[in-house]
């Protein structure tokens, strides 16, 4: 019998674009538009990645990663926090929504009105990616690099079925840690703590 792929849990669409479409960030954010049933990303290559809405498990997960990263952001007044459907347009071209982000305020300031309210034409300081039951371990623990590659500070690979935090420095090997409960921030975002309590039994 064959199974058939729920939401959140079958493999991304991935089309191919160039060189027969080579969309500009202009265009490929109103595609996006007209499409907002669906969280899409675009490699550097220029391929898009079309994702269903996650599942129950990881959405749950999601929420609960997003809130805690807000409110220390908005205690600490140096950054903001940014969850799953934003979207980063990274210096090498790809543009991709992490889990949760966060970027200091200096940096959003520098970008006009405009650029704002459209796919932020930057790489996070900090981002978290969670991994969701399809996701297979090699190709987040690449967006992760990607991520680093382009500018990012530290970042978080959090994989709840294996119970792994996957840590993320520049010019640092990853780092794995074991079933923690908790992961600290410093000294990049001093004084903030994910309690991953949560995140590790089921949601629900």
């Amino acid at each position: 019998m064959t199974s058939v792929p729920t939401y959140g849990q079958s493999q991304p669409l991935v089309l191919h674009t160039r060189p027969a479409i080579d969309m500009s960030p202009e265009q490929f954010y109103e595609f996006c538009l007209l499409n907002r049933e669906w969280r899409i990303e675009r490699t550097a290559e220029g391929d898009l990645r079309i994702m269903a809405p996650a599942g129950g498990g990881t959405g749950s997960r999601n929420a609960i990663i997003t809130s805690i990263l807000t409110t220390w952001a908005l205690q600490d007044g140096t950054g903001v926090a940014f969850d799953s459907s934003t979207g980063f347009t990274l210096p090498n071209g790809a543009t991709r929504s992490p889990d949760a982000a966060w970027v200091q305020r200096a940096r959003l300031a520098a970008l006009t009105a405009e650029q704002k309210e459209k796919f932020l034409p930057l790489c996070p300081d900090f981002v978290i990616e969670l991994r969701s039951p399809s996701d297979g371990l090699g190709s987040v623990q690449e967006k992760m690099q990607e991520y680093l590659d382009n500018g990012t500070r530290l970042s978080w690979l959090i994989d709840p079925s294996a119970r792994q935090v996957y840590v993320s420095r520049p010019s640092v090997s990853v780092e794995r840690v074991d079933d923690p409960s908790r992961m600290s921030g410093d000294p990049e975002l001093p004084g903030f703590v994910l309690d991953l309590t949560h995140i590790w039994e089921p949601p629900f």
